[in-house]
């Protein structure tokens, strides 16, 4: 295409147009959309081939080519077959004549098919070159895959290639150009033709000697940013390794092949990791095409540019960092641009959480524009002409398709904090529904959070959170009636997850801040302490709670301490117990002198078997504590247990007595006197 450029010579696409809509039907009878250009039908083969290996070999023949003379030249697959056989070697002397030559074989020894649309693809292009002929061109050159070669140079019935494509139905289409990336050129991102490495094809393209040094200099020079060793000895050692096990091979040159397991030897010491990041940064490749700055736009993407343009957000290549303050207009509308394009699946920012900067109406972002982003635009602006739109649309669609009840109210809160109010409220019918048919207590306490926190910050971002607390309003109680069944019968594992899930579910409903919830809340955790069946550290966790919210006062947590601790509890659940009640925060201890007793008395009439066999799951407890609180209590221990009066037998009453009339003062008891 550039050589016709240059010498002003025509170049002319000769597939079957995207205009064609007719459908036809394939060997079974399906329907198929004439407008798909790429070989569907090659991908659905490749997806048979990798579930039923006893597919027929004489099919699979026309589905791929080289990997049937690869597998007759003894090669694993096509690609290696074809990077030995034509890439690396470099030499093109012959090499169409050969291709054409095989592919006549091939296609003569596989059966007779009867693939409609690839019957009018290659109709198709017999027209095209038939009407090049009639225009006296005499030299022309044909890009098409290589089994296509045998069918189009038989040109001869020129009427049946007319009445196929006879009375095919046409539809308007409105084409642009996209960039392409290597990532989209690889098979495994779909594209029926890809390769695995396009990647390692541009460097044998682009190099014209030492390839095996260059390529191991850009394998040392990509380990040395990602702050991995690496030397000019790793590359001079590993040219020496990847070359000579060419020759022991009998290859040319060194392959793709070699030069990995050069680099796995010589560099990484037979670790395998790092290979992966070399197959994404060097074998696939990061580049990215470019197009014309006039080419046409799709709506969407002139939308983007529009809201860029008026909200002063210029895309750049740089990192970048972007404080917005919620309360501006302006920032605002950056915020929600930013949000609706990160639910479309491009991230042009990521939040970070700062602490100390203007409350809950602040927002710190990084921001980057990466090229692939455009390539992304496109593929999403089949859900709207317009950023609002498409990602309204796109979250309707998701919603539909969520897998989870928590999973649903993230979604719901990124839409919220997007601005969409329609999606939104197709959100919050979805999540109704869903929690409906949903006994699982879990997920339901899992959703809650989320929730909460989009009820939190509604205001600040002007959106409406009215329909959120309609869903909360039937959530909660769901979550305190089934609560005590789900936590019977729990073994230490799933223990575990519950106490976690009932410590965001406490802190969630503390942010709410509802008298009504809160007391249907006080009153699940109060059921919990109650039931034998319940594992004792989620049942001493939920004492905690019930302190640190004031429902239990000191002495009725001492009460319930006190019958966990009891000669008709086992030492392992009582363990748990004290680990429920007391993970993460030993200060409740250290000022409260009944909790204190109890433990130490049961502490004390442990004998020494039980003892030994709970020192290791008392110790996970306190090792949760601060350091502080760990060196207090250590202190206390050595200096003896306060007794019941609560005086120290060392006080000195009279140095007590002289700071008294200070304290009356600060307290406002009294005046001090001269």
């Amino acid at each position: 295409m550039r050589y016709a450029l240059n010498h002003d010579l025509p170049v002319r696409f000769m597939d079957l147009a995207q205009t064609t809509s007719a459908p036809t039907s394939n060997d079974d009878g399906d329907s198929i959309n004439m407008n798909d250009e790429s070989d569907a039908e090659n991908d659905a083969i490749a997806d048979d081939e990798t579930e039923n290996d006893d597919i027929d070999p004489d099919l699979s023949i026309r589905h791929d080519p080289l990997g049937q003379l690869a597998a007759a030249a003894g090669y694993s697959d096509g690609e290696r077959w074809w990077d030995q056989m034509v890439e690396s070697r470099r030499e093109g002397e012959g090499l169409f004549t050969a291709i054409q030559e095989a592919m006549i074989t091939l296609r003569e020894s596989s059966p007779a098919y009867e693939d409609k649309l690839e019957h009018l693809r290659e109709a198709a292009m017999r027209e095209v070159i038939r009407k090049a002929e009639k225009e006296g061109f005499e030299r022309i050159a044909v890009v098409c895959g290589a089994w296509h070669v045998p069918a189009l140079l038989d040109r001869k019935n020129a009427k049946v290639d007319k009445a196929l494509l006879k009375g095919l139905a046409k539809t308007k289409v409105t084409a642009t150009w996209m960039p392409w990336t290597y990532g989209r050129l690889t098979q495994s991102s779909g594209y029926g033709a890809g390769v695995a490495s396009p990647g390692w094809y541009h460097h044998l393209w682009q190099a014209s000697d030492h390839l095996s040094t260059r390529w191991l200099t850009q394998v040392a020079t990509l380990f040395r940013e990602q702050d991995l060793p690496a030397s000019s000895a790793h590359v001079i050692e590993g040219v020496r390794l990847a070359d000579s096990l060419a020759a022991l091979r009998d290859k040319a040159m060194a392959g793709l092949e070699e030069l990995n397991e050069a680099v796995q030897a010589v560099f990484t010491f037979g670790s395998d990791a790092p290979v992966q990041l070399i197959e994404d940064k060097l074998m696939v490749g990061e580049r990215l095409g470019q197009i014309p700055p006039d080419t046409p736009m799709l709506p969407l993407q002139q939308d983007l540019m529009r809201l860029q343009k008026s909200l002063r957000m210029k895309p750049k290549v740089t990192e970048g960092v972007l404080e917005l303050d919620l309360r501006k207009d302006m920032h605002l509308r950056r915020s929600h641009l930013l949000h609706r394009l990160r639910l479309l699946g491009i991230s042009w920012g990521e939040t970070q959480q700062v602490y100390g900067k203007k409350g809950s109406f602040h927002e710190h972002w990084h921001i980057q524009w990466q090229p692939e982003f455009a390539v992304r635009l496109i593929e999403m602006a089949v859900w709207g002409n317009t950023v609002a739109l498409a990602s309204s649309q796109f979250v309707k669609h998701e919603a539909v398709h969520a897998p989870s009840l928590p999973v649903l109210t993230k979604l719901l809160g990124d839409t919220l904090l997007a601005d969409l109010p329609d999606a939104v409220k197709a959100l919050t019918h979805e999540l109704e529904n869903k929690a409906a048919i949903t006994s699982d207590v879990s997920h339901l306490m899992a959703a809650l959070p989320p929730l909460v926190n989009v009820m939190r910050h509604g205001n600040v971002r002007r959106t409406d959170a009215s329909q959120v607390a309609q869903v909360l309003t039937g959530l909660i109680p769901r979550i305190c009636i089934g609560l005590p069944s789900a936590c019977s019968s729990l073994d230490d594992a799933a223990a575990g997850n519950m106490f976690q899930q009932i410590v965001q579910t406490h802190s969630s409903l503390q942010v709410l801040a509802d008298d009504v919830h809160g007391e249907a809340w006080s009153q699940a955790l109060q059921s919990l302490i109650k039931r034998d069946t319940v594992h004792g550290l989620v049942a001493g966790r939920a004492a905690r709670l019930l302190f640190d919210t004031d429902v239990f006062s000191g002495e009725e947590s001492a009460r319930h301490l006190g019958l966990a601790l009891s000669r008709a509890s086992e030492p392992a659940d009582a363990a748990a117990w004290i680990e429920g009640f007391l993970k993460d925060s030993g200060i409740i201890l250290l000022h409260d002198e009944s909790l204190w007793r109890v433990l130490d008395e049961w502490l004390q009439d442990l004998n020494e078997d039980t003892f030994v066999q709970l020192v290791p799951l008392l110790r996970r407890t306190f090792s949760t504590f601060s350091a502080p609180e760990r060196r207090q209590m250590g202190e206390r221990v050595k200096h003896g247990t306060p007794q019941a009066g609560g005086l120290d037998e060392d006080l000195d009453e009279a140095r007590a007595q002289a700071v008294m009339p200070v304290i009356r003062q600060l307290l406002g008891l009294t005046e001090m006197t001269p």
